[in-house]
């Protein structure tokens, strides 16, 4: 954790200065960034099979979301992971660092089937679990409760602690398709993109941001006929570009500028 999270701060730090325009800062911790995955991969990665050493859920988040693996070993370890989740029956085993990027990990590889999946699941350990026993706020342990083991000890097992629910983070920008489009310069939501992914477990969502540009929208329904509708609220002084799913899986795009929009496909 510690070298992947060294890596991901020189990444940050990358993209921050390249924001501002230091470029020569930029250059700099994107040169350490790519150090510390060489490293990291040297130490911890298996290279013929893109097993991470733990073979952990959350081994293949952080190695993946921090861009820290060479690009022949992403879509293996992206595969791992899947795995990973697969082994325990298509449940999380993820805690407070890893729980928050898993969705987007498997949604950026293609993988959206299994972070509904996931968001969805009803039994133990999973979001909806402790809904359906009564709980009005997110846990600290997804073991706060079980009907097997009652309460857990009362040293750490606070009923108020969002950790957990970090997922939200996904919700509103792969569910929802709010984010910013950073080919474009997107920084502060200038430039918008909205890009929702669907899923046949639910029929339709809504989000809304309200960003320091104004109020971002986003509302969505596929019927059984396989008609998708989408409309969006984009606000003034910004653009946006708007993908739409096609019948093949693949996305047309749509700039815009500000106003309210209906769009309309045959799926």
């Amino acid at each position: 954790m510690s070298t992947a999270y060294f890596g991901y701060d020189a990444l940050l730090l990358s993209k921050m200065a390249k924001v501002i325009g230091k470029y020569e800062d930029a250059e700099t911790y994107a040169h350490l960034h790519q150090s510390i995955s060489s490293a990291f991969t040297k130490a911890f990665v298996d290279e013929e099979t893109g097993i991470i050493h733990g073979d952990t859920q959350s081994v293949y988040i952080f190695a993946l979301y921090f861009e820290l693996l060479p690009e022949d070993l992403r879509v293996k370890a992206a595969n791992n992971l899947r795995n990973a989740v697969e082994r325990q029956n298509w449940h999380l085993t993820t805690g407070f660092y890893g729980n928050g990027l898993l969705n987007n990990v498997l949604s950026d590889y293609g993988m959206s089937d299994v972070a509904y999946q996931l968001i969805l699941q009803e039994t133990y350990p999973s979001w909806i679990y402790p809904i359906l026993h009564n709980a009005t706020t997110i846990w600290e342990r997804w073991d706060g409760w079980t009907e097997d083991g009652g309460f857990q000890t009362p040293a750490m097992n606070s009923f108020n602690h969002y950790a957990l629910g970090s997922v939200g983070h996904w919700m509103y920008e792969y569910v929802g398709g709010i984010n910013v489009d950073m080919e474009m310069g997107g920084a502060g939501f200038r430039n918008i993109m909205i890009k929702p992914q669907l899923s046949e477990s639910i029929g339709y969502a809504s989000a809304s941001y309200d960003s320091i540009q104004g109020l971002i929208e986003s509302k969505w329904k596929s019927d059984g006929n396989k008609e998708f509708t989408l409309d969006v609220t984009i606000p003034v002084n910004t653009k946006a570009k708007v993908l739409l799913p096609n019948l093949d899986g693949t996305y047309s795009t749509h700039s815009i500028g500000s106003g309210i929009y209906n769009f309309k496909v045959q799926l």
